[in-house]
């Protein structure tokens, strides 16, 4: 910070005056909380009566609005920039809004997602927007510890010594500060491109394209937290959905909407987006692509289809001492009428069931009604519902409808499936995909249960039913509460005469039913655990990063969850590496939407510094020469290094880790997944495994688990075993130092490295 153009007093000044605005401003956050110990005064520490009829209402109006679930949830840094106008009012902008006790109301604090804030993020010198001085805050915890002012009003001489010459001090020290392991939220520093992008209109589907370190994942959580501010109503109660690409990609971004003091968003992978199901095991490349294949959703179709048999040559039930004979022929009638109403499988059964009943009536008015001289049918109307009751009691007759009509869930439709692919696909593709009956399950086919539940359906009659049962039951046992409380008041004013005696009972005043409804218990879910437990949930708007990843049968399902299709898409077709990964916008969205989507790109790399970014491009140029990268915001000086090893490449690894570690921050070891075992054995603390703990010193990846990730330095370890995306992605990882370990004989180093200095 510079001094110059004020003197050391007038600094102080400014210093000292923010802070008392910060300890105001968390005196009124201690009042909503209620915590006594940082209590604004000792009256309230004590419990004075107005002070604390203020605090119970304060409180309990905080508590009904999620004020105080917020406040709760954002960090120490509740307020970081002001902004002064030229007309002389200032502005202090902050994570959430904050209002004065006074009878206006007065915002103390202004939401960074409000109108008014807008200024902090685009205003410039050459479009002001009605601004003198942008001001960054910087605290630890309560306490101000520096000042950063952006002087936009040129013709205004008035210095504070808190001048930033760039504008860039806060965005810079952000950058090259040291990760954590946890991503953190940028509304400090939001750019004037990011700003555009998270406050588009909510409507419709939005791409927002962007290289490595483009910051597009944080545009698009800070574009979920936007979105829930200006349509609170309507996505409180339909939920924002967040995709990730893996179980630690959800845990590195999981503190940022917190740190916006929002809550109520499910954040998921697509493994984890059928209820009851979490994908734990890992398909071969070639057995996801096949899964991911659209063509699977008419394979799916086709096994349904196969479910609804025929007699093979007949099905004999005996009844009334008598056997009926379903064949082929009259099963097939029932089977196409059914077919007929296009309903899912098992909804459709019950018109199947229908079908088969009427067909056995027929049969057997047919055989007892027949007038044996004329052939006239002598039953009537009510001798053919008797006779119909009686099959609807004949258990070989379900028996039969069983058989041929079974009800059938998605888990078994999809394992018995994967245990026999033949007939439904291709030799190769059924070797590919084939396994055992298991409980356990793969990302890809998660997909597939959905495909099969939504061909399937459900046949909630059973549910139904049991759900009146038990309705019925609370309803007589409200009544029976009822009786004895009007036989407790009988008894208790028999002896009154008839002026006293009218007096209300709960008779009077209710009954069973609505009583009953009373004591019913309230669902107190928030809309997103509601949602994660529904397949059926439509979201109020869906966010998938890493979108290009998705294969053809995860965009149905996804599309299903989003029936207006409001979703913001975030990606980069150059990182695509999943064998089933859709890759190009258009490809995706055509049988959605057609061309009926807007397209944002983000060209500024703010993550990695230029020497590691020009190495990354040229392993891309080698394959795709005309490849531009986002452009890097800054350089460092320290350009990365590639090394050749001996037979001991875990000591290697060992020694660079020592090397590259950073003092504080994060390292990464990205190597493939057939080394993390000898590699976790030598690195002390390290362990290999699907969900690693990003915050720990030194974490063990390979490139799809680094997907999203950042951290200060990374060791690439063997690049030769990766395809070109994936160590695209890995050496893009590092916003400070990269460096690179390959044995030589076991794979081919790429061109682009095999120039790098040591």
């Amino acid at each position: 910070m510079s001094n110059r153009g004020a003197n050391t007093e007038s600094t102080h000044d400014e210093l000292r005056g923010e802070q008392e605005f910060v300890d105001g401003l968390y005196a009124r956050v201690d009042v909503l909380r209620g915590d006594t110990e940082h209590s604004v005064t000792d009256a309230l520490a004590q419990g004075s009566t107005p002070m604390q009829a203020r605090l119970e209402r304060d409180v309990l109006v905080a508590e009904r609005s999620g004020l105080l679930a917020a406040l709760n949830a954002v960090d120490g840094s509740l307020c970081f920039g002001r902004i002064d106008l030229t007309s002389g009012v200032t502005h202090h902008i902050g994570r959430i809004g904050l209002r004065a006790d006074d009878t206006e109301r007065t915002p103390l604090l202004i939401d960074w997602r409000a109108e008014v804030a807008r200024p902090f993020y685009l205003a410039t010198g050459h479009t002001t927007m009605g601004l003198r001085r942008r001001r960054h805050i910087s605290t630890d915890g309560r306490r101000v510890t520096g000042l950063h002012d952006e002087i936009l009003d040129l013709g205004d001489e008035t210095r504070t010594g808190y001048e930033d010459p760039s504008g860039d001090a806060v965005l810079l020290a952000a950058l090259d500060s040291a990760r954590t392991g946890r991503m953190n939220d940028i509304v400090q520093t939001i750019q004037a491109e990011q700003d555009e992008i998270i406050r588009a209109p909510h409507r419709g589907v939005l791409v927002v394209e962007g290289g490595p370190g483009t910051g597009k994942t944080a545009v698009a959580l800070h574009r979920a937290a936007y979105l829930l501010y200006e349509h609170r109503e309507l996505l409180a109660k339909r939920a924002v959905l967040i995709v990730g690409p893996n179980p630690a990609f959800l845990g590195y971004i999981g503190e940022v909407l917190p740190s916006l003091g929002e809550t109520g968003v499910l954040l998921a992978t697509v493994g984890e987006l059928f209820p009851g199901v979490k994908a734990t095991l890992t398909d071969t490349p070639r057995a996801a692509l096949v899964k991911g294949r659209a063509e699977m959703a008419d394979v799916l179709a086709a096994v349904v289809r196969d479910r609804q048999s025929l007699p093979d040559p007949v099905i004999a039930i005996e009844h009334d001492r008598d056997i009926l004979m379903l064949d082929a022929g009259l099963v097939g009638v029932a089977r196409e009428r059914t077919r007929e109403a296009k309903l899912p499988h098992n909804v459709a059964r019950e018109h199947f069931e229908g079908h088969i009943l009427n067909t056995l009536t027929e049969m057997v008015a047919e055989r007892i009604g027949t007038d044996p001289y004329d052939g006239s049918n002598l039953l009537d109307p009510s001798d053919i519902t008797q006779i119909r009751d009686d099959l609807a009691e004949n258990r070989e007759v379900w028996a039969a409808i069983d058989q041929l009509w079974p009800r059938v869930t998605p888990r078994r439709l999809v394992a018995d499936f994967l245990a026999a692919p033949e007939g439904y696909v291709s030799q190769e593709d059924a070797d590919a995909v084939r396994r055992p009956v298991t409980r356990a399950w793969t990302t890809a086919d998660v997909p597939l249960l959905d495909e099969a539940a939504e061909l399937l359906g459900e046949d909630d009659r059973l549910s139904r039913a049991r759900a009146e049962r038990e309705r019925s039951s609370q309803v007589a046992y409200a009544q029976g509460v009822l009786d004895v409380s009007y036989a407790s008041r009988t008894y208790e004013f028999e002896d009154l005469d008839a002026e006293d005696s009218e007096v209300l009972s709960a008779h009077d005043i209710i009954d069973a039913e609505r009583f009953a409804e009373r004591h019913e218990e309230d669902d107190l879910r928030s809309a997103a655990e509601r949602a994660a437990a529904d397949r059926t949930w439509a979201f109020g708007h869906i966010i998938v990063d890493e979108a290009q990843e998705l294969s053809p049968m995860a965009w149905r399902l996804l599309m299903r969850r989003s029936p207006t299709r409001s979703m913001t898409l975030v990606g980069d077709p150059a990182q695509t590496a999943e064998p089933g990964g859709v890759g190009a916008w258009a490809d995706i969205l055509a049988p959605y939407v057609q061309d009926r989507w807007e397209h944002a790109r983000l060209a500024v790399n703010y993550r990695t510094p230029a020497e590691i970014m020009d190495l990354a491009a040229a392993v891309v140029r080698a394959e795709r020469p005309d490849f531009e990268p986002p452009a890097s915001v800054r350089s460092t000086g320290v350009r990365p290094w590639v090394r050749a090893v001996d037979a001991d490449l875990a000591g290697a690894v060992e020694k660079a880790v020592g090397e590259l570690a950073p003092a504080e921050g994060r390292l990464a070891v990205i190597a493939p997944r057939e080394l993390h075992g000898e590699l976790a054995a030598r690195l002390e603390g390290v362990e290999a495994g699907d969900e690693p703990d990003l915050t720990h010193g030194v974490v063990l990846l390979d490139p799809r688990q680094a997907k999203g990730l950042e951290f200060d330095s990374v060791l690439v370890v063997e690049p030769g075993a990766f395809g070109t995306s994936d160590l695209y992605v890995a050496l893009t990882r590092a916003t400070q130092r990269v460096g690179v370990l390959y044995r030589e004989g076991r794979w081919e180093l790429p061109v682009a490295l095999s120039g790098v200095g040591r």
